[in-house]
């Protein structure tokens, strides 16, 4: 039996267009052609413009980089986690480009920025506004702090290696410290997109206000 709607999001608009204070929000092709987009249903028929400004407003003050010598296809998967999360930015650390498959199209909503190395990440969150930012690695490393147990920074930029290899040697240099997740099977690792999902939900389970509409839960 299939499952769910036969067709994602919204036909063409019905009845007269918005108009006055406020309707700026709106594209006119969308209007026209209807909006299949993924994407929830404040922003339907929303410009991607006006869906970044609004967003901008709430940002949170987590940041996320991955770190791109292979071509990772786990990059893309990152990126539409640090979407969901709403993360101030998302860096993409070492090859300028990279596989956004997984991505979803969600890359057009979250700001990006490339770093070509760690050391270059960690001076650029060091001069931020606001004070630097720490930058904590997450590698299943010897003195990495239990991140099921420690005080996870409001302020913060969760670093990630490539799947396999995870962090570079440069990297580790580059971190404030690093942090791992606890393991119970025979597994030496988790997912690379998996272990970046737990970390921002640990953020968000800490920071994120939650009593508010802001908060889409389906």
């Amino acid at each position: 039996m299939p499952h769910g709607p036969a067709e994602v999001g919204v036909g063409p608009w019905e009845g007269p267009r918005p108009e006055g204070p406020g309707s700026e929000v709106y594209d006119a092709e969308l209007l026209a052609a209807g909006d299949r987009r993924n994407v929830v249903d404040r922003y339907r028929y929303w410009s991607v413009a006006a869906i970044v400004a609004d967003l901008d407003t709430r940002r949170h003050d987590f940041h996320v980089a991955i770190e791109n010598w292979q071509h990772d296809v786990n990059i893309g998967a990152v990126v539409r986690t640090a979407n969901a999360f709403l993360a101030a930015e998302v860096h993409i650390v070492g090859q300028r480009r990279w596989n956004r498959r997984g991505a979803m199209v969600t890359d057009r909503y979250q700001h990006l920025r490339h770093h070509p190395t760690a050391e270059d990440l960690a001076a650029h969150l060091a001069g931020l506004p606001g004070g630097p930012v720490p930058l904590l690695g997450i590698d299943n490393l010897p003195g990495s702090q239990h991140l099921e147990t420690m005080a996870v920074p409001r302020r913060v930029c969760f670093l990630f290696g490539q799947e396999g290899p995870g962090l570079s040697e440069g990297a580790r240099a580059a971190c404030d410290g690093t942090f791992s997740i606890a393991q119970f099977g025979s597994t030496r690792s988790i997912n690379a997109s998996a272990a970046a999902a737990i970390a921002m939900h640990a953020w968000v389970r800490t920071h994120a206000d939650l009593a508010g509409d802001d908060a889409w839960r389906g």
